[in-house]
């Protein structure tokens, strides 16, 4: 008898490493990716992504306090959520000002390109911990598979094992867990690129 599986995957963090490997971002490959976390005596009963489309608003420059205007789109959210077993869960990006470029010494004055914009993701974290939550009170699965690096999961990642369900880490290439995730997991599962 095969054992049932839920994945649960931090589209953020997977993102940053597919950048890094220089892959492909999208829906066929994130699917790729997904599908590759399971044994082969494990059957998945659903894929959970949690990402967050790219900002779209308008804001000043940090010195000229000329309008910018950001039109984005990400058109990998809506085709992954048509895949079989994915269920998208939104979250929001939000802008939080604009900060020096990494590495970068500024102008004497600084000007307008001497800055980057800074975005931060907010409740991934507090939506796979409910999600985590919610399969634990059901006892739907007999594994969660928690592929991210985000150590405000471990509380969701101790109530999951408290109920009796495993809970594996999924290691993607480059990724070095934090000890604090390794200590609440039943299993570090690393996998190569597909």
């Amino acid at each position: 008898m095969s054992k049932k599986i839920t994945l649960l995957i931090d589209g953020g963090h997977l993102r940053s490493y597919l950048k890094k490997a220089k892959k492909t971002i999208d829906a066929d490959y994130i699917e790729k990716v997904g599908l590759s976390c399971a044994l082969s005596t494990e059957e998945i009963v659903r894929i959970l992504y949690y990402d967050c489309a790219l900002f779209n608003g308008e804001t000043r420059l940090p010195v000229s306090r000329t309008v910018q205007t950001f039109n984005q789109s990400t058109p990998y959210l809506h085709d992954l959520a048509r895949k079989d077993l994915f269920a998208v869960r939104r979250d929001v990006l939000k802008f939080r000002g604009y900060v020096v470029k990494r590495g970068h010494q500024p102008s004497n004055p600084p000007v307008d390109s001497d800055f980057t914009p800074k975005f931060e993701q907010k409740g991934v974290d507090m939506r796979i911990g409910l999600d985590m939550a919610t399969i634990a009170a059901n006892r739907s699965v007999d594994l969660i598979a928690l592929m991210t690096n985000d150590t405000d999961c471990v509380p969701a990642m101790k109530l999951v094992r408290r109920t009796g369900i495993q809970v594996a880490l999924v290691c993607i290439p480059g990724c070095n867990p934090a000890p604090e995730l390794l200590a609440h997991s039943d299993f570090k599962r690393s996998i190569p690129w597909p």
